[in-house]
């Protein structure tokens, strides 16, 4: 519990043996539940996240969106809940900057932000880079909103995430809450938060068609909302 707020963690995961007791040894002490939402895993993902005492659900529908889709059905009790990926690549003892601005009633979500933080060299690629630059720029341009990025690690007020209704199964999970998030005039911020070459190789910007399908779907998604009948763009409306 942080601040009289219960506090529960969604880590979707994929093959992260080498990884995932890393991230559970670094999750603050205050921390009231933690899921790990197995993707798939061929490894001894599952195993190794038992052991270090979290709950896990296992979701065998490939896709980053349907695994944190699973971890919430663990955590529809929690004031707010933070997800982070399985890989180490996220700190997650930096996880108060990020649950404290919505325990004290001063946001509704907080973004973990990699461009406004420091990362390690060679730990986002070109393409990430790119790829975050443009979406923001979209959804600057569309909805006003200021983001600087679409870091994986993120917090949000539990019932404002339930009023979402998040739906994306995959790769337009993160896009899709923030835009939402903008539409629904949720209270957002961004912390700057450190970023590391993560163990292991990304599903997604570790290969050629992960991030040309990623930047697809992640573009599809901006097109959606803003061609998306009674969701007119907040640039309209002004």
């Amino acid at each position: 519990m942080r601040n009289d707020k219960h506090v529960g963690v969604v880590i979707p995961a994929l093959n992260e043996e080498d990884a995932i007791g890393k991230v559970l040894a670094d999750i603050p002490d205050w921390v009231d539940r933690v899921v790990v939402a197995d993707n798939g895993s061929t490894d001894a993902t599952a195993d190794v996240a038992r052991q270090a005492k979290a709950v896990v659900v296992h979701q065998a529908e490939r896709g980053y969106g349907a695994a944190c889709l699973m971890g919430l059905e663990q955590v529809q009790d929690m004031d707010i809940v933070v997800f982070l990926d399985g890989d180490y690549s996220d700190h997650p003892e930096e996880m108060a900057a990020l649950v404290d601005p919505i325990a004290d009633g001063t946001s509704d979500m907080v973004i973990g932000s990699r461009a406004r933080g420091e990362a390690q060299a060679g730990a986002l690629t070109p393409q990430q880079r790119f790829g975050n630059w443009l979406a923001c720029f979209l959804m600057r341009l569309l909805w006003r909103t200021d983001y600087t990025d679409l870091g994986p690690f993120r917090a949000i007020d539990g019932a404002a995430l339930r009023r979402l209704d998040m739906r994306d199964r995959n790769y337009g999970w993160t896009i899709e809450m923030q835009i939402k998030a903008a539409l629904a005039d949720l209270a957002t911020r961004e912390v700057p938060v450190s970023y590391r070459q993560r163990i292991g190789i990304s599903k997604v910007s570790g290969t050629v068609k992960g991030s040309v399908m990623a930047g697809i779907k992640i573009l599809a998604t901006i097109a959606r909302f803003a061609l998306q009948e009674g969701l007119t763009p907040r640039a309209a409306r002004k």
